[in-house]
C-alpha cells in the first residue's frame, strides 16, 4: 500500500526537496506542495530559486544556504528545526546535499536527532545512466576534482572498477583532460550529456578511442558516462611472455600508442592491458 501522505499535516523537521534539473515541468507534485507548506526554504541562490517559486504561486521566505555561508547559517536553522519548523532544502538544480551543498546540515540533524525527509525528482546521473546503454551498476564521482593530479589519482582507482562511471564537468574542462580519459579508459564507450532536459541539450555517443575527433558546445553543464570495463571479462585480457619480451624490446624505440598497433594488430589483446604494461615499464626505469 503507498503512503499517500497527508500534505496539511507535515511533519516538523528538514526535508531535502529535489528540483528540476532544466526543464520546470519535471518538478514533482509533492515537491511543490512541501514547498507550500514549509516555515522556510534554504537555497543555494535566491535568485534562482525565486523563479522557480514563483513559476508555481509558492510564497515563501528564501534564505541563501550555499558552501561560503553553510556552517555559518548551521546554529539559526538548527533552532529553528529544534523549534518544530518545518523547513525545506533546495539547491539551483537536483537534489540538495548530492554534490551540492546542505550535507554539513544533513549530519548535524542527524547528530541532534532531527527528523530528516527526502523528496525525491529529478537526476541528472539517473537521467544520463538510463539513456547511455551502459551498465545500470555505476560508480558516481561527482564534480572532478580541480587539479589534474587529483584527476589522474582518481581515474587511476576508478579505471579499475567493472561498472559504469559517472561524473559532472565543465565543457571547458573536458577538452583539457581527454588525453587522461582516453589513457585511463581505452577501448570502452562514452556519452557525453550536455544540457539534459533544457531546450539545448545534446547527447553525444562516441568511443574513449575516438573522443579527440568530437566536437562539442563549451557552454552548458555536463554529466559525463563511460561504459564498463568489458575487457575485465574477457579471456585474451592476458599478455603472453613472448608478448612482454617483445614490449620490452620496442618500448626502447616506440612510443607506447605505436606499441599498441604493433602488439595488438594481430592478436586479440586489451589495448588497455598493453598500455598498463608500457607504463609499468616506464615507472621501472
Amino acid at each position: 500500500m503507498h503512503k499517500d501522505e497527508n500534505l496539511n499535516n507535515l511533519k516538523p523537521g528538514l526535508y531535502c526537496v529535489a528540483t528540476p534539473i532544466g526543464n520546470l515541468g519535471d518538478i514533482t507534485f509533492r515537491a511543490i506542495e512541501v514547498l507550500k507548506k514549509s516555515d522556510l526554504i534554504l537555497c543555494e541562490d535566491t535568485r534562482v530559486s525565486k523563479k522557480l517559486l514563483e513559476k508555481f504561486k509558492i510564497n515563501k521566505k528564501l534564505i541563501s544556504n550555499h558552501k561560503f555561508n553553510e556552517k555559518k547559517n548551521l546554529k539559526s536553522i538548527l533552532e529553528l528545526l529544534e523549534n518544530k519548523k518545518i523547513i525545506s532544502l533546495i539547491s539551483d538544480a537536483g537534489t540538495p546535499a548530492i554534490s551540492d551543498p546542505g550535507r554539513i546540515l544533513v549530519n548535524e540533524c542527524i547528530n541532534k536527532n532531527i527528523d530528516i525527509y527526502p523528496i525525491p525528482g529529478a537526476s541528472a546521473v539517473n537521467a544520463a545512466v538510463s539513456v547511455s546503454g551502459f551498465s545500470d551498476k555505476y560508480y558516481f564521482c561527482g564534480f572532478l576534482p580541480e587539479k589534474k593530479s587529483e584527476i589522474i589519482k582518481l581515474f587511476n582507482s576508478i579505471s579499475k572498477l567493472n561498472c559504469s562511471i559517472v561524473f559532472f564537468i565543465s565543457p571547458k574542462k573536458i577538452i583539457k583532460i581527454i588525453e587522461h580519459i582516453k589513457n585511463h579508459f581505452l577501448d570502452r564507450k562514452i556519452l557525453i550529456c550536455r544540457e539534459i532536459t533544457k531546450y539545448y541539450e545534446e547527447y553525444i555517443r562516441s568511443s574513449v578511442n575516438e573522443l579527440s575527433n568530437v566536437s562539442f558546445s563549451t557552454k552548458g553543464e555536463i554529466t559525463v558516462v563511460i561504459s564498463e570495463n568489458k575487457s575485465l571479462n574477457l579471456n585474451f585480457n592476458q599478455l603472453e611472455e613472448s608478448d612482454k619480451k617483445k614490449i620490452k624490446r620496442l618500448i626502447k624505440k616506440m612510443t607506447i600508442k605505436d606499441i599498441i598497433k604493433e602488439i595488438g594488430s594481430d592478436k586479440k589483446i586489451s589495448k588497455k592491458l598493453i598500455y598498463n604494461y608500457c607504463i609499468d615499464l616506464k615507472n621501472e626505469n
